[in-house]
């Protein structure tokens, strides 16, 4: 916080923040106009209990943190109100701008590289996860669903989590570690489907994997919903356990989905989407002045 503080914006009159925690807080000239593009109000601080319960936090850190989390939110807080404009990620984050910072938003989804990817032409039996390897992804979620099902596995990501990942999973489950940009693309092409078992803001991989022309079966909750369509692009279980995630890929329609239809969605949010609808917001904003959303 007290780095974004220190900043010197004179000279500015118009200031774009890109915010999952603090540079929301910067201080602006009188005059200038501040947009918010904001990822999410921060997890750590927000929704500590959930994001934390799965770390490895030692027991003077979960001490010391409450007092210093307190503190944090009320600074959190204090520099919401300096925003003029908040833009939001999805609606799953435009609700909690308004719950958190009582704040209204408008809705800008992120861009996805899609049109750089190829088509996926060859379909093989495998599934994929792409991920970081970070408890709050929930991979182990897919791995014990895939143990049951013993039907192919493949994860391309790395992170602490992995030692505790690979002990779980059954010999189906087959980690692959950092890959090539192409060599990602490729599996994306050649998948039965993506498996995204965790709860995301957006969530930028399953346009990716739609943009190859590949379906993706997702947990229903935050930025999947909006991004995925039932029937068309991809399915979805109800409840973060593996069974719900096991009977959803047993219910998984292979041959059901036009690749075609699912890139033409992704394109949908392409870089060069984004880029104008951005541009036209920013002019849009800065036009408009000093005119943020509070809630009454």
């Amino acid at each position: 916080p007290l780095a974004f503080e220190s900043f010197d914006l004179r000279g500015y009159d118009v200031v774009i923040s890109v915010s999952s925690a603090f540079s929301h807080g910067v201080i602006t000239p009188t005059g200038s106009v501040h947009i918010c593009y904001c990822l999410t109000p921060a997890r750590f601080l927000w929704d500590y209990h959930r994001y934390s319960e799965r770390e490895r936090i030692g027991a003077v850190a979960r001490g010391v943190l409450p007092a210093v989390l307190a503190w944090l939110r009320l600074w959190d807080q204090l520099g919401a109100r300096r925003v003029d404009h908040f833009v939001s990620i999805s609606r799953t984050v435009q609700a909690r701008v308004r719950k958190i910072y009582g704040r209204e938003s408008e809705v800008l989804y992120p861009p996805v590289n899609a049109r750089s990817i190829p088509l996926g032409r060859d379909r093989d039996d495998f599934f994929l996860i792409i991920s970081r390897l970070v408890p709050y992804k929930r991979i182990d979620v897919a791995i014990e669903a895939f143990n049951e099902l013993k039907r192919p596995l493949w994860i391309v990501g790395a992170g602490r989590d992995e030692a505790r990942l690979r002990a779980l999973a059954n010999s189906n489950v087959r980690f692959l570690g950092r890959l090539s940009t192409e060599e990602v693309w490729d599996l994306m092409g050649r998948c039965q489907a993506l498996i995204f078992p965790g709860e995301e803001d957006f969530g930028i991989v399953p346009l990716e994997v739609q943009a190859a022309g590949r379906p993706v079966i997702a947990l229903a909750a935050g930025g999947a919903l909006e991004t995925v369509l039932e029937g068309k692009t991809g399915a979805f279980f109800g409840e973060q356990t593996p069974e719900a995630l096991a009977e959803a890929v047993r219910a998984f329609p292979a041959d059901g989905f036009d690749p075609e239809a699912i890139r033409q969605h992704a394109l949908n949010f392409d870089q060069e989407v984004f880029q104008r609808r951005f541009r036209a917001m920013v002019e849009r904003k800065r036009e408009g002045g000093r005119k943020g959303g509070r809630m009454e």
